[in-house]
């Protein structure tokens, strides 16, 4: 089976996946959005539209109101990649978000991860 493109996987097929992460560490959807939410700059309503949409991950980013500029201050390894030396935009941002969203499980505070 051919493995998928990061920047085809849609966006709403990943998002409960990061929710039932937090979930399973005690942590919440609003927390979980909050993350995306400080990211992307999309507010509640647009998140909502992306979450129940088809974008894939390249779009959702593309459209996104804005992306944090402390979003560079995001450092560590996920996947065994270390997401500041990812040199697509797209499969960064992805991961931006996948780094977070651990953070989030692993207990960090709130105030840490939104840098």
């Amino acid at each position: 089976m051919p493995r998928m493109n990061i920047r085809e996987m849609k966006f709403s097929k990943v998002y409960p996946m990061y929710v039932q992460k937090a979930e399973r560490k005690g942590k919440t959807r609003a927390e979980v959005d909050e993350i995306i939410r400080w990211l992307t700059g999309y507010d509640d309503a647009a998140l909502e539209r992306e979450i129940e949409g088809e974008s894939d991950f390249e779009t959702f980013f593309a459209q996104a109101p804005r992306i944090h500029p402390n979003s560079s201050l995001i450092k560590g390894v996920i996947c065994g990649i270390r997401v500041e030396e990812i040199e697509d935009p797209v499969v960064q941002q992805v991961r931006y978000l996948d780094k977070l969203i651990d953070e989030l499980a692993k207990g960090k505070a709130m105030e840490k991860i939104l840098r």
